[in-house]
């Protein structure tokens, strides 16, 4: 009897459940850190991660505001 699985295996353009599940934490830590933040505008910054690397998009007012989002995010533990 052979049985195949690969439900759980990560390629360059999947993750493993690991990977989504700390992904997942890094994602909702890097928001968390923008809504404490007086600078960020959070609810229009939009956040994605994967495999560690976090993209943000969305719109600020100005460069100051990009700059202190992308400098949040850089201070997440895990954040490539």
């Amino acid at each position: 009897m052979l049985t195949l699985s690969t439900g759980c295996a990560a390629t360059p353009t999947r993750e493993s459940t690991g990977e989504y599940v700390d992904d997942s934490a890094i994602t909702t830590k890097v928001k968390a850190a923008m809504a404490k933040d007086d600078t960020v505008k959070a609810l229009d910054v939009s956040v994605e991660t994967f495999k560690g690397t976090v993209q943000l998009s969305g719109f600020v007012d100005n460069s100051a505001q990009k700059s202190r989002a992308a400098e949040l995010a850089r201070g997440v533990p895990g954040v490539k």
